[in-house]
């Protein structure tokens, strides 16, 4: 699964958002990104990827569909 830069800034936005308006603090922002590039030297990076990937196809159905479920 490519990282789109569309996805990555959606995220981007959301961390701000958290960061700005629901008190997430910087080193929870560092703690997040340490986590995940250790998740991603383990065994359990493949796990994740097809999750996430699967995430992303099931969104980009639900999009693809529209309003009414696609009827």
């Amino acid at each position: 699964m490519e990282i789109s830069l569309p996805l990555i800034m959606i995220v981007a936005v959301v961390v701000y958002l958290a960061y700005r308006y629901k008190g997430l603090r910087i080193w929870h922002v560092i703690l997040c990104l340490i986590l995940g590039f250790l998740i991603a030297a383990t065994t359990a990076a493949p796990t994740v990827h097809h999750l996430l990937f699967a995430i992303a196809q099931w969104l980009n159905q639900l999009f693809r569909a529209g309003p009414g479920g696609g009827k």
